[in-house]
Order: C-alpha cells, then sequence, then structure tokens
C-alpha cells in the first residue's frame, strides 16, 4: 500500500475557509438579526395600525350610536308633542264650535239689529263709505271694496276672539 502525503494546499487553505464561514455565519447571523428586527417592527407597526383602526371603529361606533339615539329621541320628542298637539286640539275644537254656536244665537236676540248696524258701520270705518257690505249667513256681516275685504261676522269674532285669548284658554286643559 501506498501511503498518501498529506496535501499542502488543502491545509494552507483550512485558514482562509474557517475565514469565510465564520465571514458568511456572522452575515447570516446578521441578516437574521435583521429581518427578526424588521418582523418585529412590522408586527409593531400592524398592532399600531390594528389599535388605531379599532379606536377609530370605536369612535365611529360611538358616534353612530349618540346619533341614532339622538334621532331616536328626537322622533320621539315629535310623535309626544303630536300626541300633546292632538290631545289639545279637541277640546279646543269643541270650544270654537261651542263659541260659534253661541254667537250665532245672537242672531235671535232682541239687540241683534243694533249689533248688525254697528258691525255695518265699522266695515263702512274700515273700508270706506264706498264698500259693499252683506250680511253673513251666520250672522254678523262682510265687506269688500276693490282688493279688501273685512269679515265681521259672529263666527269670524269668535274665532279672532278665541285667538286672542291665547293661553287663557289653553289654561283650559293644560295642567
Amino acid at each position: 500500500m501506498t501511503s498518501r502525503a498529506p496535501d499542502r494546499t488543502t491545509d494552507a487553505l483550512d485558514p482562509v475557509r474557517a475565514e469565510l464561514l465564520r465571514a458568511a455565519h456572522a452575515d447570516a447571523d446578521a441578516l437574521v438579526a435583521r429581518a427578526e428586527r424588521e418582523a418585529a417592527a412590522r408586527v409593531d407597526q400592524a398592532r399600531a395600525e390594528a389599535r388605531a383602526i379599532l379606536d377609530e371603529a370605536r369612535r365611529q361606533g360611538e358616534a353612530d350610536g349618540a346619533d341614532a339615539a339622538r334621532d331616536l329621541l328626537v322622533r320621539a320628542r315629535r310623535e309626544a308633542r303630536c300626541r300633546t298637539l292632538s290631545a289639545r286640539r279637541k277640546p279646543y275644537e269643541d270650544l270654537r264650535r261651542e263659541a260659534a254656536e253661541r254667537v250665532r244665537e245672537l242672531r235671535r236676540a232682541e239687540d241683534y239689529a243694533s249689533l248688525r248696524e254697528r258691525l255695518e258701520q265699522r266695515a263702512r270705518l274700515l273700508l270706506g263709505p264706498g264698500a259693499e257690505v252683506i250680511e253673513h249667513a251666520d250672522g254678523g256681516v262682510v265687506a269688500q271694496v276693490r282688493g279688501r275685504r273685512v269679515d265681521l261676522s259672529l263666527p269670524a269674532l269668535a274665532k279672532r276672539a278665541l285667538d286672542r285669548m291665547g293661553a287663557e284658554v289653553r289654561s283650559l286643559w293644560e295642567p
């Protein structure tokens, strides 16, 4: 058997190989470390963005909820107001009807002619002596001149009297 002599070229390259291997490991370690830092930074950034998205969604949800609650409250108040006005309207309409009926009864009173004459004088005072004055079917008078009209009928006078009473009339059915 023949023995082989150690290869000196291989032995001479061992330190170079070892240095290259060490440098490659160092580069790989540095690359892995940098990749881990970048991955950690991206995870942190993703978590921050997720928190920001959740916070914005929470704020938007609260705002939407507040808007919905405000809309619901407005609708409830409007409905309550409608019901209140509707409940008040009936007694007011009853009062107006009763007042109109009572005023129409004045036509049968002894001094109705005097009242009608005073209403006619008032109409002429408001519109002038050339006003056309006619008796209203429910009592009182209606007068007009070109472009102007005055209603002094008994129902119209009763309605205006109730309107002027305003709060006093409302106190009849409000607590």
